[in-house]
Order: C-alpha cells, then structure tokens, then sequence
C-alpha cells in the first residue's frame, strides 16, 4: 500500500469525525453568540471531562459504555446548572460560566495529580486524538450532529428555549471525546462568529464550509508536517475565518 493511501486511509475517518462535529456545533454556536454566554462550551466540555476523568480514576473501562453515561450525566448536570444559573445571574451569567469552568478544570488536575498517566489522559482531554479517529467511533458523533442540525432545521425554537442546554450537553459530550476541548471551543465559535452578519440559514451554511475546508486544510498540514492535528486545524480554522470576514466586508463595500 502506498504512503498516498495510508495517508488517506487514517484521514478519511478524521475528516468524518470533524464534518459530525460541525454538523453539530455550527448551530449551536449561533445560539451561543446570540445568548451571549462565548464560554459555555468550555465549561461542559470541562464537566464531561471531570466525569470521565473521575470515572477512569475509580477504574471504570475507558471505552465502556458505562464510562459514556458517566460523561453524558456530568455534562447534563454542569448544563442543568448553567441553564438555572441563566435568570439568576443575569448580567453576571457569563462570570458563573467561567467559575464554573475553572472548577471543573481545577477539580479534573486534583483528580489527575497522583495518577501515573495524568499528563497524557489532561492533554488527551484539551487537544484529542482527531487523527487516530476510527469509522467504528462515528456512530454516535453523526446521529447527534445529525439530530442537532435537524433541530436546527425543523424546530428551530427547541434551541431557542431550555431545551437547547440538553442538546448542548449532548453534542459537547460526545465531542470532546472525539476532538478535544480546544477543538470543540474552535468549532463552535469561529465558524459562527465570522458568518454572525449573515441571514441565519446561509450563515449556517456558509460556516459549515468554512469548518470543512479548515478540518481539511488542518488534517493535510498536520500529516505532513507531523504536527499535533487539533491544534493545527485550531489555527487553520481561525485562518479561513478570517480570509471570509475580510472577503466578505471587502465584497459587500466595493462590489
């Protein structure tokens, strides 16, 4: 088998698992910025994290589905919060979130302290193993970006009410496993901020083929300089976001 097709072979499953993740996260970071709260994907991520950090820690397998549930119930009960925190903090919404985060971040490097691989199962955890993906972990990541867009699409108000925290939950669950804290932070936002001047459904569109291009982009770099792929497709992502913003201003003033 050539370099070509073992290249291929490990980035297509990649590619997949980041196209589920948009699917996904480019409606739901609309709803993010429109709410205001930039940062509450970082704090369920962290709590879907302290769950399977707490879990693996007392032993749990680290693929099982036990260890899902675990991660699943963190993520609702650290969203469950947030959402009730959304009409009693108000205007400080955004500062409960980030207390939030930091506790949940702080807690996760207490519970790793004395472990053996604590190091490695920390930077697991904020930048993933999207390279390493494999068809056979997809399953769930595209029947969730699936029901997540389909909401989008049909019910539109289910992410307009408290019903939107419950899908958040879900979504930042099985995506942090998949791609790492960074990379969901990326996913959600970037995309969504650089389409925020445009009608609600070519921005969605128009953002899905921002995050394409950049996971793919990302994925290509990333192989053949043998660096680390969240990270990269971070950057790539920030980058093809901004050659649109810039494109976009530049078409709309003098075109």
């Amino acid at each position: 088998m050539s370099s070509l097709s073992v290249q291929l072979t490990i980035l297509a499953p990649a590619f997949a698992a980041g196209l589920a993740v948009l699917l996904s996260h480019v409606p739901l970071g609309r709803e993010v910025l429109r709410r205001g709260i930039i940062f509450i994907d970082l704090a369920v991520a962290q709590f879907a994290g302290l769950g399977l950090i707490f879990a693996s820690t007392f032993g749990v397998e680290t693929h099982g589905w036990e260890l899902q549930v675990i991660a699943l119930a963190s993520a609702l009960c650290g969203a469950g919060l947030l959402g009730l925190m959304e009409k009693c903090a108000g205007e400080y919404q955004e500062a409960v979130i980030g207390i939030s985060f930091v506790l949940a971040a702080t807690g996760s490097l207490l519970l790793l302290a004395n472990h053996p691989q604590g190091d490695e199962h920390l930077k697991e955890l904020l930048v993933g193993q999207i390279l390493w993906a494999q068809w056979s972990q997809l399953l769930w990541p595209v029947c969730v970006g699936a029901l997540v867009f389909a909401c989008w699409w049909y019910r539109r108000h289910w992410l307009s009410g408290k019903s939107f925290y419950v899908l958040f939950a879900i979504a930042i669950t099985v995506s942090v496993q998949l791609v790492g804290v960074y990379l969901v932070f990326a996913s959600l936002i970037i995309p969504a901020l650089a389409t925020v001047h445009s009608d609600d459904v070519p921005a969605v569109l128009k953002a899905l083929v921002i995050g394409a291009v950049a996971y793919a982009l990302g994925l290509l770099i990333s192989a053949v300089m043998d660096w680390p792929s969240g990270a990269v497709i971070v950057w790539i992502l920030a980058l093809c976001a901004l050659v649109y913003y810039a494109a976009d201003i530049f078409l709309k003033r003098y075109l």
